[in-house]
């Protein structure tokens, strides 16, 4: 059985589909490679943001579920989302981005040895920028090549997600014997896991908390995390696996741009096993990706009726020129 590879993505969960995109693309540049509907919602926008060409392991995704309350952080929740920038310089132009731009972050701090920087939205999600400085584990996506950020400070994928929990020992047990995660360092409350390549793209801290109420999901709350594997031979092993230590699931789900599976690994908190492939470039070209409403080929019939319920977003980049911002 292959061990996981690392993180495939995030998703998450906004007020607005078009204050999402507006600060995503112009605010972290990074690149909507697809615009599309939650496929069990379709009446939800599904947004896709990622590197240069929507490479597993660097998209944040988000729905945009209509009349969703705000949520509530606390313990039992994907608690926090990480983006790879490749240097700690990269972390001084940040601060002087957010700072001009007015998005409220805590300054640059060190955890396990990297540097980071934590901030949050207008919908009180969390995020951290994390230094890929020294780190040698999973490789980095690419850059959106036309976004506003200069290059070598622009974010390149996914780090590791924070996971609070209130039952430590359950989710370490999760963790290791279920997932095959190895726990390789800790720091006061949280604790370091890593899997496949390890590094900033293979890693996820657990914090144990028993202070906080349970979170409580709705907007500005993380949905679900998905966790790499090669191929759909690969994730059948990894089915097979969850059927054999008793772990309820979702089965094979095909969403067209990857393959998934799902199960519940303890109280709130969702994973989803995803497959690298076949990704975002099959149904659009390079250059108009994420421009128009993209729908996989089973919800194709329903185009019509689809796109009378989602309000209409204007997306389209490959006609304007956005300058890079150097601060």
């Amino acid at each position: 059985m292959e061990q996981l590879k690392g993180m495939h993505h995030v998703t998450a969960i906004t007020s607005s589909a078009e204050k999402n995109y507006e600060f995503f693309t112009y605010t972290l540049g990074m690149r909507l490679v697809k615009k599309t509907v939650n496929q069990d919602d379709i009446q939800t926008y599904h947004l896709f943001f990622a590197d240069d060409q929507g490479n597993p392991g660097t998209d944040m995704t988000f729905f945009d579920f209509p009349g969703i309350p705000k949520g509530q952080h606390g313990t039992n929740e994907i608690a926090r989302t990480s983006f790879r920038v490749p240097s700690d310089e990269a972390l001084d132009y940040w601060v002087k981005r957010f700072d001009r731009l007015e998005v409220k972050h805590q300054g640059i701090q060190e955890q396990f040895g990297k540097k980071i920087l934590p901030f949050v939205d207008f919908d009180d999600q969390q995020y951290q920028l994390i230094s890929d400085e020294n780190d040698n584990g999973v490789a980095p996506g690419t850059p959106w090549q036309d976004g506003p950020i200069p290059l070598e400070y622009a974010i390149t994928g996914l780090g590791p997600i924070v996971v609070r929990v209130d039952d430590y020992e359950f989710f370490k047990k999760m963790m290791e014997q279920v997932l095959k995660f190895k726990e390789i360092d800790k720091e006061g409350s949280f604790h370091l896991f890593e899997t496949g390549e390890g590094g900033n793209g293979g890693q996820i801290i657990v914090e144990y908390n028993t202070v906080l109420p349970r979170h409580r999901q709705g907007y500005g709350t993380v949905h679900h995390a998905a966790l790499r594997v090669s191929n759909r031979e690969n994730l059948e092993d990894w089915i097979n696996h969850f059927q054999k230590v008793g772990l309820p699931n979702s089965g094979f789900v095909e969403r067209f741009y990857f393959g998934s599976l799902y199960a519940q690994v303890a109280p709130q908190i969702l994973f989803e096993i995803a497959t690298d492939g076949p990704g975002f470039m099959d149904d659009e070209p390079y250059e108009t990706l994420g421009e128009k409403l993209a729908l996989p080929p089973k919800l194709e019939p329903q185009r019509e009726e689809i796109e009378k319920m989602v309000r209409p977003i204007d997306t389209v980049r490959s006609k304007k020129t956005i300058e890079k911002e150097y601060e």
